[in-house]
């Protein structure tokens, strides 16, 4: 089951959405939509999978305004729900129909375009070309580096070591 990665990525927006309502509302209709879509996909979720720790644990995450959740949740409620899909292929056939249309959707969203990223990351909707030349680093994002050797090497002080 490919869709429960991606499942388990709205269900948790879902959540965040939910926790963040109060005084949000959401103006145009490809939000709505949105919200409608990860509304009825939660639902077919948290009917299916209860009180499953997993959902729960994901629940308590995105009221801790996470913008998503930790490795081990996800991980949890990928395997749950994966579980849930093998026993009931109905299921998962709803499953997969509601992903579908909710990529769609966010797909079509102006200014959306299906890109993501996570805290600290860096979204792209389109190409990104990087290229380094004469000995230099280039990223879309990058740390310190240091290319050779430090013209002045830093000698470890007494606090140092």
């Amino acid at each position: 089951m490919t869709g429960a990665e991606i499942a388990v990525g709205y269900v948790f927006a879902w959540l965040v959405r939910k926790a963040k309502r109060v005084g949000e509302r959401a103006d145009t209709e490809v939000d709505r939509s949105l919200d409608a879509g990860m509304s009825r996909l939660h639902d077919l979720v948290s009917s299916r999978l209860g009180d499953d720790p997993a959902l729960t644990r994901a629940s308590e995450e995105a009221e801790q305004e996470l913008l998503e959740p930790t490795e081990r949740t996800r991980r949890r409620l990928t395997d749950s729900l994966e579980d849930a899909a093998e026993r009931d292929p109905g299921f998962a056939q709803e499953l997969e129909k509601l992903v579908e249309e909710l990529q769609a959707a966010t797909a079509a969203a102006p200014g959306v375009g299906g890109v993501v990223a996570a805290v600290g990351g860096t979204a792209v909707g389109g190409n990104v070309g990087i290229r380094a030349e004469g000995g230099s680093a280039a990223a879309v994002t990058m740390g310190d580096v240091t290319i050779g050797s430090s013209p002045r090497p830093r000698q470890p002080g007494p606090a140092q070591g």
